[in-house]
């Protein structure tokens, strides 16, 4: 494919051709409505070069809440309104319809309100008598015109070189480049999608024009959130105040760690195998009690935040939600707290709330 920052401006002067960018071909220069439409069709279309010049007469249609257009209504199009372009028997398959982006489609339909009438001309891939679209003077534009003449020209007035770093820039090219934008899109198309818009029989065909750009791929794995799937950030309060007067080293609390409902003291809190499903134990400070009031109205507390990694279950219990918890609970029933005693001796309710998840790119804490 073409890189994004130059396909976009061969593009721009498609959009943008003048008269006097008009490109001659065998002494000729085809009539500006022509060289739009043709213009047009090789920059949004997405077809090889060869179907581009055996496009036909009426090959556009349009359509409004999935009911077709008339041609000839003369009514004023929607703004929602879906261009199709009818695309002939090519390489791979029979003929078929696309939609494309409507200025194609109006450009096509301006260059029929003046092309003259012309004798229709035999199509060697059907060997049947067609009404070639690209047509002027009773001779056909040729398949090679789009690569000799259109190019040079949208790379000449768009002031970029007519090859990169990986050869010339060519029609074929652009239908690859095309394929990749709209499989890498915001919104993308899937592969089936892009398969039936290109007209390729297999969506083997299509993976090689559909190639996925090192951005999504960032994004995507982004959105995957490995890192997030297997450690769970939490916010810690050091009682700056119980350092520095020594009477952390006494025994007295001097980290706690915030499970959303209250505070764990336990030192070793990475170990604990009860952090995803505290069972509230002699380490364990309600934030609703008098003592959990306390400390959060202190004022030398530091806040700072630890990544613990989870286990498989710690895992699915974040994943897959209460039920998983609960399976976590009952698997931990009988297992000692720090404290000496096991949930079940403790008394511990049969449903329990999974540690508040803290966004360490934003700074806020949610519910998991």
């Amino acid at each position: 494919m073409i890189a994004d920052d130059i396909w976009a401006k061969p593009l721009w002067a498609g959009l943008n051709v003048e008269p006097g960018d008009l490109p001659t071909a065998d002494g000729r220069t085809y009539p500006v409505e022509l060289i739009r439409a043709i213009t047009l069709t090789s920059l949004f279309a997405g077809q090889r070069s060869d179907e581009i010049a055996r496009l036909r007469v009426g090959c556009i249609h349009w359509q409004h809440d999935g009911l077709p257009i008339p041609g000839d209504s003369g009514e004023v199009l929607a703004r929602d309104a879906v261009c199709l372009l009818d695309v002939p028997t090519h390489k791979t398959g029979t003929a078929f319809t696309k939609p494309v982006d409507p200025l194609l489609g109006q450009a096509i339909e301006a260059w029929q309100a003046v092309r003259p009438t012309q004798p229709p001309m035999l199509d060697r891939k059907t060997n049947e008598d067609a009404d070639f679209l690209f047509a002027h003077r009773a001779r056909r534009v040729a398949k090679h015109y789009i690569n000799t003449a259109i190019i040079p020209m949208l790379c000449r007035k768009a002031g970029v070189p007519t090859a990169d770093v990986r050869g010339n820039i060519t029609s074929h090219r652009a239908r690859s480049t095309i394929a990749s934008q709209l499989y890498n899109a915001k919104e993308p198309m899937t592969l089936f999608e892009l398969q039936e818009w290109l007209g390729h029989r297999t969506p083997e065909a299509t993976s090689h024009y559909a190639k996925i750009t090192p951005n999504t791929l960032a994004r995507a794995y982004n959105d995957a959130g490995y890192f997030a799937r297997n450690v769970r950030t939490i916010e810690v309060l050091v009682d700056r105040d119980a350092v520095v007067s020594g009477a952390a080293a006494s025994g007295e609390p001097w980290q706690y760690f915030d499970l959303g409902h209250g505070w764990c003291t336990y030192t070793f809190f990475e170990q604990c195998q009860h952090r995803m499903a505290c069972a509230r134990c002699d380490f364990y400070t309600p934030k609703d009690s008098s003592k959990g009031q306390l400390l959060e109205a202190k004022e030398n507390l530091q806040r700072m935040l630890a990544s613990i990694p989870l286990t498989d279950d710690e895992r699915a219990a974040v994943d897959d939600g209460q039920a998983a918890l609960d399976q976590l609970l009952e698997r931990l029933t009988d297992v000692s707290t720090p404290a000496g005693p096991t949930p079940r001796q403790i008394g511990v309710p049969a449903t329990a709330t999974l540690l508040p998840i803290v966004d360490v790119r934003r700074g806020k804490t949610g519910g998991s």
